[in-house]
């Protein structure tokens, strides 16, 4: 019997690595809670103290140096939660330079790779979410979904898993 087939998670023929505003979300693999020391933080309606694990400081060092390793990305906001992350990357363009700009592929795998060699194991799921930010009010939609995150935490059925 042959295996089902993978549904694809990138548009076909968008060129990822334009310049642009991407939506990424990047899980963990079974959705093991391994981001957060504590996954039932203390809350109020505007605020959520998070302490974030080994592994979890781990990916947020990965993430600040993106725009490191990728001179014409930058992280514009993030969130760290105990089983995935967000981030909302920009690309610039290349400055006028011969080489291409990498696409959200590439920065996805690398920082992914990087952190599974810091960790000495991978810890991710197997490929990630995009969406591609078209407009101000798709941008202040993320934005504040990313901000918000944190605090839906306990409400959210789907990662308050394990």
């Amino acid at each position: 019997m042959p295996l089902p087939e993978r549904k694809k998670l990138r548009l076909i023929d968008y060129d990822y690595s334009q310049a642009g505003l991407y939506f990424v979300t990047i899980c963990i693999n079974n959705r093991r809670n391994l981001l957060w020391n504590d996954t039932n933080p203390s809350t109020s309606t505007q605020l959520v103290i998070v302490s974030l694990s080994k592994i979890g400081l781990t990916v947020d060092s990965a993430i600040q140096n993106i725009s490191v390793y990728y001179p014409n990305v930058s992280v514009e906001k993030y969130v760290i939660m105990p089983n995935h992350i967000h981030l909302i990357l920009r690309i610039s363009g290349n400055g006028g330079r011969a080489l291409r700009a990498p696409t959200i592929s590439q920065i996805v795998l690398q920082m992914k790779a990087y952190i599974t060699k810091q960790l000495g194991e991978s810890i991710w799921q197997k490929g990630f979410y995009d969406r591609i930010i078209r407009n101000d009010e798709e941008y202040r939609m993320v934005w504040d979904y990313i901000d918000t995150n944190p605090i839906n935490w306990q409400d959210d059925t789907q990662y308050g898993s394990t």
